[in-house]
Order: structure tokens, then sequence, then C-alpha cells
């Protein structure tokens, strides 16, 4: 057997109800709202973990790209909502520089990034990333979120990205405790599903 050669992610087809005006802006309040919304109906769906992101036009509020996790759906551990939200971005902006263009662009997440997507953030180019519920939230049902800094917003404040967080928390919060009483996995590499 030939190594593959081609891997492809796709959205689960109800994100598309929840994102059908390209042309909405959304107010800051309501791109965390629809990270979350995205977060809670990803599990709902049973179509992959209890996070949701979207890359926005920061100014504009206008949508780039939706993100679900999708992790154990694709077999796939980099499948994060945050890094499918960033790649499908920078499909559709056709660049692999979110710094690149004459917008900024910002990361909402509905959970603060595990090291992974700390990572990516990094290297995306954003000019904000907007967090809901934090790193002890996730680690709270049992997620493994990598050794991250304990300064890693500073980290990212200083390679120009600005980081808000604990926006609509408790919401935020409110999927991953749903997740852990439905007893959806918690998927740590090496670790069994508790």
């Amino acid at each position: 057997m030939n190594p593959p050669r081609r891997f492809s992610l796709e959205l689960p087809a109800w994100v598309d109800e929840l994102c059908v005006d390209p042309e909405r802006s959304y107010a800051p309040e309501e791109r965390m709202a629809l990270a979350v919304e995205l977060s809670a109906r990803n599990v709902r769906a049973g179509s992959g973990g209890p996070f949701g992101a979207a890359v926005f036009e920061q100014q504009s509020g206008r949508l780039i790209a939706p993100g679900v996790n999708l992790v154990v759906s694709s077999n796939c551990t980099l499948a994060h909502a945050e890094v499918v939200a960033l790649m499908l971005a920078q499909q559709a902006l056709g660049t692999w520089d979110l710094g690149s263009r004459e917008h900024d662009y910002e990361l909402v997440a509905s959970t603060e990034p595990c090291v992974q997507c700390f990572g990516a953030v990094h290297w995306a180019g954003l000019a904000g990333l907007v967090c809901g519920a934090r790193d002890e939230d996730a680690r709270a049902i049992g997620f493994d979120e990598g050794p991250k800094r304990d300064d890693w917003p500073a980290c990212l404040e200083a390679s120009g990205v600005t980081v808000t967080r604990d926006v609509q928390r408790e919401a935020a919060r409110a999927v991953l405790l749903a997740y852990q009483a439905d007893g959806g996995p918690i998927y740590n590499a090496g670790h069994d599903d508790d």
C-alpha cells in the first residue's frame, strides 16, 4: 500500500445554516456568540468536540471562515476548531499570511488556545484573538491543553496579536460542561478515554 498523498477536511453541513449571509457584519458580541453556537451545535450534532472558532475581518465584522473541532471525525489531532477556521480563512483569502492584507483579521474562539492552536495563532499573522472559556475550563473536564506558557497572552501581544479573554466565558464553559455530562470523548493522545 502506498502512503496517502492527500488530506482534506470538510465542515459539517449544518454549519451552512449558521453562516448563511456572507455580507453580514457581526458586532463584537455576535462574533463570540457564533463561536459558542458552533461549539454547542457541534456537540448536539455529534460531529465533533466542544470547540468552535471563526475568523473575522476585524473592522467590518465580516465572517471570513468558521471552524469546528473535527479531531475524532477526521482522525486528525490537528483538526482543532481554531486550526480549521484558520486554514479555511487562508484558502478563502488566497494567502498563508493573514497579516499581509489591507484588513486586520481576528480569530474568535470558544475556548482559549491549546499549545498547538497558540502556535497556529502566532504563525497565521492575525491582528487579534478573542477567547471565551479559559484553558482551565477545558482542563477541568479532562482535555490536555499541552505545555503552554502561563504568560501566553503576553507572548502573543509581543508579536502583535491583541488578546481579549473571558468574552461570554460562562456560555462557552457551559458547552464544555454539557459535553462532559453527555459523555463526549476526551481525546488525549496516549490516554484512554475516561
